[in-house]
């Protein structure tokens, strides 16, 4: 399988990323893989299968990720966590992962089990992903390692300077390449772009976009991400809230241009939050590739 980090530093071409979750269900499995067939349509450069809150999917996770990667050819990334894990747990688990094949990885700090509102680190465990990231050097894991990014601050960080020098810690104990936070307005992203260079961060960062499908998704997302939404935006799709086909045309026109002026910009990349649906997902690539 494929190293992430390789296929960024060797692409020619924008490369587009597709993010999924493991379904509930065996019906809910059999959609995204007939998602993923679809989506493999456009030769994305990989995909990433999440992790459960408190690490409620994690054996789901490690098969899905799998069983992908090889239905498909397809290099893939495991969402990975230290929710809920000590340190001999975690080291089982990665093995079991290295044993499946997977060779990338997204390591988490994750978010807390489900009913729970803060994350509490557990004895003999981790309560950063910087920790969870060295430890899998540490160990002798040769994982090609992501980690995520907030260009809007991490909800729980004080302020935007305290959650870079968090993130500066990701990339120094080994977090290869960074995949950001949804978010709609370019200018915060360019401006966190460029503070993180400013402080010594220089691994490809990848742009996270998800394509709006439903105008109540729009206070989910703020709640969810507290990401800033353009004004026009809002009032467009709200505009045409009741009419599904102009609404869903005037989202993904907003998401193409979006990512027209992200790799404009110079971003590796684009990375697509699916929800386990290609449409919207399949609509975006096939337009930004004509």
């Amino acid at each position: 399988m494929k190293k992430i980090l390789e296929i960024y530093k060797t692409a020619k071409t924008p490369v587009y990323s597709f993010e999924f979750f493991p379904p509930k269900t065996p019906e809910g499995e059999t959609k995204l893989f007939e998602a993923v067939e679809e989506l493999s349509k456009v030769s994305p450069g990989y995909i990433t299968v999440t992790y459960g809150a408190g690490g409620s999917t994690r054996d789901k996770t490690i098969r899905i990720t799998s069983e992908l990667a090889k239905k498909f050819s397809l290099p893939a990334a495991a969402h990975f966590t230290c929710v809920g894990g000590n340190k001999d747990e975690i080291r089982v688990i990665l093995n079991q992962i290295r044993e499946s094949g997977i060779e990338n990885l997204m390591a988490l700090r994750g978010d807390p089990p489900k009913g729970e509102e803060a994350f509490k680190k557990v004895e003999g465990g981790f309560g950063y992903a910087s920790e969870l990231i060295s430890f899998i050097k540490e160990e002798g894991f040769d994982f090609c390692m992501g980690a995520a990014c907030y260009p809007e601050k991490h909800p729980e960080a004080s302020n935007l300077e305290s959650d870079v020098d968090n993130l500066k810690r990701k990339v120094d104990s080994g977090a290869s390449y960074l995949v950001s936070q949804l978010f709609f307005k370019n200018s915060n992203f360019e401006s966190f772009l460029n503070l993180i260079r400013q402080k010594g961060i220089n691994v490809p960062v990848i742009p996270g976009i998800m394509p709006i499908t439903s105008f109540t998704q729009i206070e989910r997302f703020k709640a969810m991400a507290a990401c800033e939404f353009p004004e026009k935006l809002v009032s467009d799709l709200e505009e045409v809230k009741d009419q599904p086909e102009e609404f869903y045309k005037r989202s993904i026109n907003f998401s193409v241009n979006q990512c027209r002026e992200l790799v404009k910009m110079g971003a590796p990349g684009i990375h697509l939050y699916t929800l386990n649906q290609s449409p919207a997902s399949l609509d975006i690539v096939r337009e930004l590739k004509n």
